[in-house]
């Protein structure tokens, strides 16, 4: 097994040292930064998210892997700095206002970062004017809203509102959380929805016109 095939391992096992260990390896055999992402950590969260939505494994299980996979991407983002390189897409995220939940949120931004996305995460009891400055400051292709109280889908809607109205370059809109559905993302106007971190890659990819 290579050094990429053990990353990869490592990090779908959820083994944060192990991820550092192998991704300073995957460095020092000169294997590009990017090529490691593509090669071992894409792959290895691609398979979590599978897992997950088959129910062979669940929560805690998946945010041990997304732990390791941020141990490994402390190691390679200087290195994408450093050369310049950076990622094709973008993506704002945050929980809206009201909500100071954000396990699944920060599920969500990881797996996107391992995809291709530079992150802009808003936090948390994020206003809907506060998501429409992010969007304008730094113009994602995506953005992502996230809530887990039933109280607080109001806040989604209106969020969803004022980014048509007032954004005036196309941004693709994306929500989730556990009282959101599918047709509650088709009655807001939402561009897709996700049930959960491994779907919302897909999900990501598909609204950006990922190839």
């Amino acid at each position: 097994m290579n050094t990429l095939e053990q990353l990869s391992q490592a990090v779908a096992s959820g083994k944060g040292n192990d991820a550092k260990t192998l991704s300073q390896r995957a460095l020092d055999e000169e294997i590009c930064p990017s090529d490691i992402i593509d090669r071992a950590l894409t792959p290895a969260m691609a398979s979590v998210g599978e897992r997950f939505r088959k129910n062979l494994i669940f929560v805690p299980e998946m945010l041990i892997a997304a732990r390791a996979m941020k141990e490994a991407m402390s190691l390679l983002e200087p290195h994408f700095v450093s050369a310049g390189i950076v990622p094709k897409y973008t993506a704002v995220i945050g929980s809206v206002q009201g909500d100071l939940h954000d396990i699944g949120k920060n599920l969500v931004a990881i797996m996107w970062k391992g995809a291709d996305f530079r992150i802009i995460d808003l936090g948390v009891n994020v206003p809907p004017a506060k998501f429409a400055a992010a969007v304008r400051e730094h113009r994602p292709q995506l953005v992502g809203l996230s809530a887990l109280l039933t109280t607080t889908l109001p806040a989604m809607v209106e969020t969803v509102r004022i980014l048509r109205a007032e954004i005036d370059r196309p941004v693709r809109i994306m929500i989730g959380g556990a009282p959101v559905t599918q047709q509650f993302a088709d009655e807001i106007g939402a561009d897709g929805y996700a049930p959960n971190a491994g779907v919302a890659v897909e999900r990501a990819h598909a609204l950006v016109g990922a190839t």
